[in-house]
């Protein structure tokens, strides 16, 4: 079977940038082992981030740092017996998390965050699936007031600088917005600008459709086959080769492994994830996202319950899951909404794909012709798919990027 691109990975990421390429023209062949999004963009809190517009960086604060290394909070879980693979990373990552490299990752995320929405309503509308947004962004809720304070003053500068409309909320104005919250309150944050959907991997699904409606063909291979060919790449399947002329790598946490095994080493590492749903014990579902700011969880209401996402365990990638965190968070979880009993048999686990400047990577493999990434998206690859699929096509057509794309580019590290 014979192509013009390969996407590999059929993610929020490599579904995106299947579009945008065949909506310029091209013959796209996009290839997964699984059905579209029912990976890493299956399980993650549904969030479409407007104002996620500065990394979530390595501390700074050693007292923070310390507990974090000891698992003494809710927010962060380290294998220890998976140090002597992450600690590289973990390094590069610390080294990226300075005040002026945290700006300048900003600065570069700016122009890819605030097209988000438009690129995805653009999909959505396409799609026929507008039915799983919801326009009421998210609460960030606080029961510590120093908390509050420190949180209220970074978003005083953030709302200065970059722009991001945030909102103070006293409890009574929290308690207003979600009437079932639970126990003391200091007060909160609303971040009206954001989307959030009922069902991720429903959203990524109806995009392949509309792919695949479009006159795209998404075939189950392996990405691990892909070799170079005399005139481009290729990857195999039982019925036969898929050969085309371009391949674009979007395999997000399996990026790395890919790409190293064709000999180029860049610095991915990977952020694990776990969530469960609940069934609702109150008198109403959350109106919007909740994320707990003491705690570092997120709180949503989904097609298949009340889902409750856990913060970043670093590990390595494909070890068995330890989802100490959920049991962590789930009784602070359910003090603060009423919740009913689970309803997944096991937590469910991902994987984020991760590079140490908190950027995606998009555009050519040097040294490999015809060879192109779409991966690294860290905490934003079901918020930036579209817009960096996008930047990604026109890149590969020649058409003119809507943004400068060298700050995204593969050798930065070099």
């Amino acid at each position: 079977m014979q192509a013009d691109v390969l996407v590999l990975g059929a993610g929020m990421v490599g579904v995106s940038a299947a579009l945008a390429l065949q909506s310029r023209g091209r013959n796209v062949v996009l290839v997964d082992r699984r059905p579209a999004a029912e990976e890493t963009s299956y399980g993650n809190a549904g969030l479409i981030q407007r104002e996620g517009v500065v990394p979530y960086g390595f501390p700074r604060d050693w007292r923070i740092i310390l507990k974090s290394a000891l698992n003494q909070t809710t927010q962060s879980n380290l294998h220890w017996g998976a140090l002597p693979w992450i600690a590289p990373s973990l390094y590069r990552y610390w080294r990226y998390g300075t005040p002026d490299r945290i700006e300048a990752t900003t600065q570069a995320a700016v122009p890819l965050v605030e097209r988000s929405l438009d690129e995805h309503e653009a999909l959505m509308m396409a799609a026929d699936c507008e039915h799983l947004v919801r326009r009421t962004g998210y609460l960030k809720v606080f029961r510590d007031e120093a908390l509050l304070a420190a949180e209220l003053e970074i978003d005083k500068r953030v709302r200065r600088v970059w722009g991001v409309v945030s909102e103070a909320k006293t409890e009574a104005e929290l308690r207003a917005l979600e009437p079932s919250l639970q126990g003391r309150l200091a007060g909160g944050i609303l971040l009206p600008q954001p989307w959030s959907v009922s069902d991720p991997s429903a959203l990524g699904k109806a995009y392949a459709r509309l792919f695949v409606d479009r006159g795209g063909s998404f075939l189950t291979a392996d990405a691990s086959t892909l070799e170079r060919t005399a005139d481009g790449w290729q990857v195999q399947r039982v019925e036969g080769a898929i050969q085309a002329k371009d391949a674009v790598v979007a395999l997000g946490p399996w990026s790395g492994a890919l790409l190293s095994r064709l000999g180029v080493r860049l610095p991915f590492f990977v952020k694990r994830g776990y969530h469960m749903h609940y069934r609702l014990a109150g008198n109403s579902a959350p109106a919007r996202p909740l994320i707990d700011g003491d705690h570092g969880f997120l709180l949503s209401s989904m097609a298949h319950g009340i889902r409750l996402t856990t913060g970043a365990e670093f590990a390595r990638h494909g070890a068995a899951p330890s989802p100490v965190q959920l049991g962590k968070v789930e009784p602070i979880a359910r003090a603060l909404f009423p919740l009913g009993e689970r309803v997944d048999t096991a937590p469910w686990l991902g994987a984020r794909p991760c590079l140490p400047d908190m950027l995606p990577m998009i555009g050519a493999v040097p040294g490999h012709r015809g060879l192109w990434i779409d991966s690294g998206h860290h905490h934003l690859g079901f918020t930036l798919g579209p817009v960096t699929g996008r930047l990604l096509a026109e890149m590969m057509t020649g058409e003119a990027p809507f943004t400068d794309p060298r700050p995204y580019r593969v050798d930065r590290f070099a």
